[in-house]
């Protein structure tokens, strides 16, 4: 470069140009051949070695290659051949410009740092896409830990940079820094907290992508599809997209539904209030008919109890209409073909209240996606409500409207008086 730049500089100078003019000239011309000598290089190279590069990747057997060449790394790479002939080239001008190889040589230095951080980049890029592909990845994703090391790698080559750019030492730049501790504590608030939440969630097995959870302070109910350093991406069961941010998975009530998943049942616990006034010591015609119902058979044969006579509900041997409708409940429940009989059952009778005496099943379903867990539920309690009046019960239910009729006085209506 130098003989292109004294070549130059002749011929204008016999052009009868002030010699100033010439060598700034000369250097301006000198510059501009060389970046285009480099993109040149640089699109020889990259025509040539890069397919080099892919014929070796595609025989061997290893991964790292194929990832690397997909991530575009050798292509990157590929720059460091421009990048030095420009480094290289700095001093064509010396010593008619004395601050010209100073400013090639900065630019030299951009090009080459520039060229290390993307390759940097895209080397932790690969680098996951590689991780990812191990079963144990999906309970420990390094997804923040990437993002992490990328803005280090990011903030790193900005120091580097304006160091460059300025002539200082890139030590005297971080000694500036220190007192923006404070602004850059603020400015990385989400990242410090995410990297933090990140670890939690990783160490302590807490939530990963895939899982079902759900968080009643955002109104989330989805599942987990996405968790980077600072934000936690959740698509719900409506098909919206909730984000938030990672650290929100520690700092607020959140419940995962992974260990129903892995359990194979999903619990069905719901209650029906029972009318207390429908309570009774069963009778010899109300027997002799739950006598034929198939859950209380057995049942019915093995118990003492009375037949229905009067004189016999002080002896304590006689047995009431809710004891018969709790056997068949546990009978029907235990014998359902879509109840998952590995997990716990049961029917109790909880605290009467106001609104009754309510009657608590707990099964645990077979099913778990929503549409067949609902419609089991449903089925059950359609039965449970249908089958009551065959034991003589009512449910409760509070006086609406239509239970009460107006002719001039407020009153109930004739089958509610009866009922109450």
């Amino acid at each position: 470069m130098s003989l292109l730049y004294g070549l130059i500089k002749e011929l204008l100078l016999e052009y009868k140009l002030f010699p100033k003019i010439a060598i700034y000239g000369a250097a301006l011309g000198t510059f501009i051949i060389l970046i285009i000598l480099s993109m040149i290089l640089f699109f020889i190279s990259k025509a040539i070695l890069i397919r080099i590069v892919g014929r070796v990747v595609r025989r061997t057997k290893g991964m790292w290659g194929i990832v690397l060449y997909h991530h575009k790394v050798f292509q990157v790479l590929i720059h460091i051949l421009p990048a030095v002939l420009i480094y290289g080239s700095s001093l064509y001008a010396d010593p008619d410009i004395l601050w010209l190889p100073n400013f090639i040589l900065g630019i030299g230095r951009l090009y080459i740092l520039i060229i290390f951080i993307s390759a940097c980049i895209r080397f932790l890029g690969a680098a996951q896409d590689i991780y990812e592909t191990y079963p144990y990845a999906k309970e420990r994703t390094i997804t923040g830990y990437v993002q992490l090391m990328k803005i280090l790698i990011y903030c790193a080559g900005g120091i580097f940079m304006l160091a460059i750019l300025l002539g200082q030492n890139p030590t005297t730049i971080l000694a500036g820094l220190g007192a923006l501790t404070a602004v850059l504590a603020f400015v990385f608030k989400d990242p410090i907290l995410g990297f933090v939440a990140s670890i939690q969630l990783a160490s302590n097995k807490m939530v990963k992508q895939g899982d079902w959870i759900t968080l009643p302070k955002y109104e989330i109910d989805g599942t987990v599809q996405d968790i980077t350093l600072t934000t936690v991406k959740i698509q719900n069961w409506d098909k919206t997209i909730t984000t938030i941010p990672t650290y929100s998975l520690v700092s607020e009530p959140m419940k995962n539904w992974n260990g129903m998943i892995e359990s194979g049942g999903r619990r069905i616990q719901r209650s029906v209030n029972i009318d207390m006034t429908s309570i009774k010591f069963c009778d010899k015609a109300l027997i002799e008919k739950l006598k034929k119902v198939p859950h209380l058979i057995d049942f019915m044969e093995s118990s003492d109890y009375t037949d229905g006579k009067t004189e016999d509900v002080f002896y304590g041997n006689s047995i009431t209409n809710l004891t018969l409708f709790k056997r068949y409940l546990e009978n029907y429940c235990y014998n359902h073909p879509d109840i998952h009989h590995g997990m716990g059952k049961m029917v109790r009778l909880l605290p009467s209240g106001e609104n009754g005496l309510p009657i608590e099943i707990t099964i645990f379903s077979k099913a778990q996606d929503a549409d067949p867990y609902e419609r089991l539920q449903s089925s059950i309690f359609d039965h449970i409500l249908a089958i009551l009046p065959e034991f003589e019960l009512r449910v409760f239910q509070n006086p609406s409207g239509n239970n009460f009729q107006y002719n001039g006085n407020l009153q109930l209506t004739p089958d509610q008086s009866k009922k109450n």
